[in-house]
């Protein structure tokens, strides 16, 4: 089934959504954010589903948000992009190849497992941009990576390869190129394997146990975005992006 950014397929019990909008490197605008939602909250209604896995097809996974236009107004069930503000008791796993980038690599944070490629890239570039991370990034990359990688992935800009995200943790799976969506059906087909409700009573409890640090994560987040936001510097990263030029810091 097509909605228009984002196909699903139902394997089993698992739902496989694959965000399709390929020439923005599946960036995520408006109508992306509301079919990553209601791929999503399928996953949690439907009672024959239970896990998921998202890709971003082939070639990439996510270059997080549309500069240009936005990702739209977050979700009443899913928070931003649909995704990263939802609690849920299903399984997500994230298939990644090629890119994961800013609120990209968000989006695989904010799911249960993440297998990749080995051509796969993870990285939050705000910074270069006169941003900063607002899709939970400044909370959880301190859970999936020991917290002096994480402080280096968000204050560098640099990427993070497949395989030292696997030597740290964060990467459940390293595959070739071309073999995360399977490799990743995989996992989520053992954990169909399972009792359903076993799964997602275990899931909800570990996920309880961080449910206080996520609010003062968000509380923490919309305060420094806030200070961001009046920035020179952020109007001029904005605008450096868009002109195609280095950008021209001026700490204000």
């Amino acid at each position: 089934m097509t909605d228009q950014r984002v196909n699903t397929e139902v394997k089993g019990h698992v739902l496989i959504i694959n965000m399709i909008r390929y020439k923005k490197r599946n960036a995520i605008d408006g109508e992306m954010s509301l079919a990553l939602d209601a791929a999503l909250n399928r996953l949690e209604d439907e009672n024959d589903l239970w896990a998921a896995v998202l890709t971003g097809g082939p070639d990439m996974f996510c270059a997080g948000t549309d500069l240009a236009g936005g990702s739209g107004e977050p979700t009443e069930r899913g928070g931003i992009y649909g995704v990263v503000g939802r609690t849920r008791t299903k399984p997500l796993i994230a298939a990644v190849e090629g890119i994961a980038y800013g609120g990209g690599f968000e989006v695989a944070m904010a799911c249960d497992m993440i297998v990749a490629a080995d051509n796969a890239r993870f990285g939050l570039p705000e910074v270069k941009r006169g941003l900063l991370p607002t899709s939970g990034a400044i909370f959880r990359a301190g859970r999936v990576l020991p917290l002096n990688i994480a402080k280096q992935v968000m204050l560098t800009g640099a990427d993070l390869s497949a395989a030292d995200g696997h030597r740290f943790g964060m990467v459940n799976e390293v595959t070739e190129p071309g073999g995360a969506l399977n490799a990743a059906i995989a996992m989520a087909e053992l954990i169909t394997a399972n009792a359903p409700i076993g799964v997602q009573q275990s899931l909800q409890a570990v996920e309880a146990l961080d449910d206080e640090d996520n609010k003062l994560g968000w509380e923490l987040t919309v305060k420094a975005q806030t200070v961001m936001g009046k920035s020179a510097d952020s109007k001029e990263g904005i605008a450096a992006f868009f002109e195609k030029r280095a950008p021209v810091w001026t700490g204000r």
